[in-house]
């Protein structure tokens, strides 16, 4: 649907994230990470707390299921259920856990150039 004066409304929502660190105590890590760290992602924008990295091959694993947990799936759907994905090291015991904080509102237009249809 097209904004118009009629229906001005072109937005839609996102969950924002937070991925944390998690290990089993005394669990050997591989990956420069501390139990604990953590990153936040608000609408596109990943932020990190100040002098804090993250490892790029962590990130790597992580990434790919990022855009899916923002958005709201089913109940049953394995997106809303599973929240812990393992470091891509198979020797590293941490995992990055996914959990969705508050929802976002976000306009299209604001978001791209391409406009909506009447699809």
């Amino acid at each position: 649907m097209t904004p118009s004066p009629e229906n001005p409304d072109d937005s839609f929502e996102l969950f924002d994230l937070r991925v944390e660190v998690v290990a089993p105590h005394g669990g050997p890590i591989f990956c420069g990470a501390k139990p604990g760290d953590w990153f936040e992602l608000r609408g596109e924008m990943l932020y990190l707390p100040p002098g804090q990295g993250i490892s790029i091959y962590s990130l790597s694993s992580v990434l790919p299921l990022l855009a899916a947990k923002q958005r709201p799936t089913h109940p049953h759907d394995w997106m809303s259920t599973d929240a812990e994905v393992a470091c891509p090291d198979p020797n590293c015991s941490t995992r990055l856990r996914i959990t969705r904080l508050e929802k976002r509102r976000f306009s299209h237009a604001a978001t791209t150039a391409v406009p909506l249809s009447g699809n």
